[in-house]
């Protein structure tokens, strides 16, 4: 016996559990909700979401409203009357008279450890406050945000070379296969809730444009190269120094040097700017404004020849 699911979500996340379950014999997908399709880049391109690509290459229905509530899509999607519904970064709320239409269960697939990173960029923040490990929770799905009592959980280390993009793809693929492997267990009974600790709870909010500015001045070695990994390859942190804006996709940290704020070190390789804290931050990969991405080796040797050691970085 096959199960009826309607899946809503956007993004890559989104797509690796999408797949998952079109793939899996015991799930049969209804339809897809997803945001509406945007446009992009300089030349404002409409793109077509991750989660409606695989939509269609699988014949499956697409909805794309606006907004939930009070759409026609929405009363189409209740009479479907699905054992499932299930959403993993969606990006919308889900109307509760929506949820309600679930035969067996309403369910999220969240990139974190709740009750820690509730929102929209947890595996982002994950990163960027220099967590050591993440994982994968599924819960109920309840009309405030992310905090439905919790239904199974999966833990991962976070890899000192992990960045945005690399930790989405593990927890993409933990988050399927743990959905795959929790669903049957709600068909049967066979599972556990737990209530989230709500003395506990931390929010993961979008990445906005005033986070990405790197802050040498106030910001340690290790807080910079974390802000760093969180926010590569998208939407990428940036510095400013000699009117010139510059995005950092990786950096590491190096020796005690300098003073903050400065470059501390320039050569045909290498260029390091001191943190607040007196240690340097070696940067790697940068994009100067209107070019491509580049090694640092690139940069200095073919975009760069006016700076000068003791230069400092615009403040934040």
């Amino acid at each position: 016996m096959t199960n009826s699911v309607i899946f809503f979500g956007t993004s890559d996340f989104s797509a690796s559990v999408l797949q998952g379950l079109i793939d899996d014999p015991a799930f049969q997908v209804l339809a897809v909700v997803s945001q509406p399709d945007r446009p992009v880049g300089r030349k404002r391109t409409l793109a077509v979401t991750q989660t409606k690509k695989i939509a269609i290459a699988n014949n499956l229905a697409v909805f794309q409203p606006e907004k939930l509530s009070g759409s026609k899509e929405m009363a189409d999607l209740i009479a479907m009357q699905a054992d499932f519904l299930v959403t993993a970064a969606f990006g919308q709320f889900v109307p509760t008279k929506l949820l309600k239409s679930a035969t067996v269960a309403a369910i999220n697939v969240h990139a974190s450890l709740l009750p820690k990173y509730r929102g929209a960029a947890p595996i982002n923040w994950a990163l960027i406050n220099g967590d050591k490990k993440t994982g994968v929770s599924i819960m109920y799905m309840v009309r405030e945000m992310d905090a439905g009592d919790i239904v199974s959980v999966r833990e991962i280390p976070i890899a000192t070379s992990d960045n945005a993009a690399s930790l989405f793809e593990k927890l993409a693929i933990v988050g399927r296969d743990l959905l795959l492997e929790t669903m049957p267990k709600m068909l049967t009974g066979d599972f556990l809730t737990a209530k989230q600790d709500t003395s506990r709870i931390t929010l993961a909010p979008k990445i906005d444009n005033q986070l990405s500015k790197l802050d040498f001045y106030h910001k340690s070695a290790a807080q910079i190269v974390d802000l760093v990994r969180g926010l590569s390859p998208k939407p990428g942190a940036s510095l400013r120094i000699n009117q010139e804006q510059i995005k950092v996709f990786t950096a590491e940290t190096g020796s005690l040097i300098g003073q903050t704020g400065q470059i501390s070190i320039l050569s045909k390789h290498d260029f390091a700017i001191t943190a607040a804290d007196g240690i340097a931050v070696l940067l790697q990969q940068v994009q100067p404004a209107g070019k491509k991405r580049m090694s640092v080796s690139a940069f200095l040797n073919g975009s760069n020849k006016s700076l000068r050691v003791g230069d400092r970085v615009d403040r934040v």
